[in-house]
């Protein structure tokens, strides 16, 4: 069975343009779970859109009074 070695890589989040390492325990996390593509988002970017995709609906306010 061949040996997987990680090293750091520098990526550039494709939100805000900063540049993130993508660190060896994370790419070993990422083989892990099967994940075959590198992110393209910065971990604070990648944040805020989870936490906005599972932010629920907020119902429209009901101006009938």
């Amino acid at each position: 069975m061949a040996m997987i070695f990680y090293r750091d890589m520098e990526l550039i989040c494709r939100s805000c343009g900063a540049t993130f390492i993508f660190t060896a325990g994370e790419q070993e996390f990422y083989a892990d779970k099967g994940f075959l593509n590198e992110p393209t988002r910065c971990p604070k970017c990648r944040n805020r859109r989870d936490n906005q995709r599972r932010r629920p609906e907020s119902p429209a306010e009901d101006d009938e009074s």
